[in-house]
């Protein structure tokens, strides 16, 4: 029997190995799926190429004498190297190298292939150096997708490798279907037509959670926010009218189909049931009622001055108002004071050194 130090150097090998195989495959997947895109890439910028090339000749002086001499222009090697020098950019790592590698294949398919088999990708891309398969199959040996190569998962969903070597053939399901064959339907949806190979997924009504139909009728279940009514028809809760509120003090509640939201009140308020200083419940500080809805109070024009020290001025704003010194005052240590004045002397000095003098 093994040592522990040997057995779990031994273990420790088989999980690396396992690992990189399991890299090692899922690579495969994708460089299988890569080289097929890189090969559809390459045949339909050649259909791009022959238009573009449809209507040129040799662009010689004599193109009589060098159609007589080196064939038809629509036929000849220079026209097909004048295509496959611009299948790829410079910076296509992949793309230049497929079309290196190949170079043979597309001069067989110009010159004995092309009236035959006039679908290039068909011919290059699967049958030829098979990266490829046809439409609706997958994998190494191009199975058919669940639901057969024509309808792959039943037009509901995207067989993983479709048209390349790789994938496993399972079925991305588009939304509003489920299962492997994507023929059910998820939460929400109902099956408006259904048979072995054919689903048609509906969404329910608004109100319903689940449903065999489209109106709010048909509803299984409500969703949250709904509930059945007398008529067994899902309707909407007004989460607004109970009695204790779901917002806070400062908000007032907005039903919606299904929920509700919390909006803030107006500043005038505190508290209100709705949008605007008409909703108030009562007025916030600094606002009056004023027949049913909140107002500022001028503070300035009361009877009773609310700016009490000397040589301040009153100014009102909305909800309060502030004191501020009077023109010719400045604060000081919360008194409005006049600033000091330069003392005479000072004056009569100044003027003295600024009077011109006289010499005898």
């Amino acid at each position: 029997m093994l040592s522990t130090g040997p057995q779990l150097r031994l273990l420790q090998l088989l999980s690396c190995v396992t690992l990189l195989l399991l890299l090692r495959g899922s690579s495969a997947k994708r460089d299988f799926k890569s080289a097929c895109s890189t090969c559809r890439q390459i045949t339909d910028d050649f259909s791009k190429g022959f238009d573009r090339t449809a209507k040129q000749n040799f662009g010689g002086g004599n193109t009589a004498w060098e159609e007589r001499k080196l064939s038809k222009y629509e036929t000849s090697e220079i026209r097909l190297m004048e295509i496959v020098e611009g299948l790829c950019d410079s910076s296509s790592f992949e793309c230049n190298r497929m079309v290196e590698e190949h170079e043979e294949q597309f001069e067989t398919w110009w010159f004995k292939r092309k009236t035959k088999h006039p679908d290039l990708h068909k011919w290059f891309c699967v049958e030829t150096i098979k990266v490829c398969c046809p439409k609706g199959t997958y994998g190494p040996d191009c199975n058919a997708c669940v639901g057969g190569s024509e309808t792959p998962c039943h037009r509901n969903g995207m067989c993983d490798g479709d048209g390349t070597r790789g994938g496993n053939g399972k079925c991305s399901c588009n939304h509003g279907y489920e299962g492997e064959l994507c023929l059910d339907c998820i939460e929400g949806y109902f099956n408006e037509v259904r048979n072995d190979t054919f689903s048609l997924c509906t969404e329910c009504d608004s109100s319903c959670k689940t449903c065999t139909g489209g109106t709010s009728q048909d509803c299984d279940e409500c969703k949250d926010g709904w509930e059945e009514d007398d008529l067994e028809t899902c309707v909407d809760v007004n989460e607004c009218s109970e009695d204790a509120s779901p917002c806070e003090e400062d908000q007032y509640c907005l039903n919606t189909e299904g929920s509700y939201s919390c909006k803030p009140c107006d500043k005038v308020c505190s508290g209100c049931t709705g949008e605007g200083s008409d909703k108030c419940q009562a007025c916030a500080g600094g606002y009056e009622d004023t027949e049913g809805t909140c107002t500022d109070i001028d503070e300035c024009s009361q009877s009773e001055p609310v700016c009490t020290k000397q040589h301040q001025k009153c100014i009102n704003t909305k909800g309060s108002y502030v004191c501020i010194c009077a023109v010719g005052y400045e604060e000081e240590d919360g008194e409005c004071l006049q600033p000091p004045q330069p003392e005479a002397e000072e004056t009569e000095a100044e003027e003295t050194s600024t009077t011109p003098r006289t010499d005898l």
